[in-house]
């Protein structure tokens, strides 16, 4: 098991409301969202990262994402926030001083994207 598996599963231990799938997903989007940059700078914003985890979920999952993304225990934007702060706190990503939770919050309705 990687170190990264093991520290999400040790998050996933503390904090219950997500699977780990979740915080995988979380990862994939990051990297989609370099990948559609083409390079460049490596940070990412909250808003950049939503935006990713709506394009890949569509891909991924289809019309399905919503169920799928439920079964993760993520419900809403802010969900992913959590998420991702999760993952700063163990220092599996890294901030700036401008981010912030409220960066995910409400940024879109999944009933509104995954339609």
């Amino acid at each position: 098991m990687l170190d990264k598996d093991r520290i999400i599963l040790d998050i996933v231990a503390r904090d219950a409301r997500y699977r780990a799938e979740a915080y995988d997903f979380v990862f994939d989007a990051l990297d989609f969202t370099l990948q559609q940059r083409g390079g460049g700078a490596k940070h990412v914003t909250g808003r950049e990262i939503m935006g990713s985890v709506k394009d890949l979920a569509i891909q991924q999952f289809g019309f399905l994402a919503p169920s799928v993304l439920a079964s993760w225990g993520v419900h809403r934007t802010n969900d992913f926030g959590e998420i991702v702060f999760n993952l700063i706190e163990a220092d599996l990503l890294q901030k700036t001083a401008n981010d912030r939770r409220e960066d995910f919050h409400e940024l879109y309705e999944f009933s509104d994207v995954f339609e």
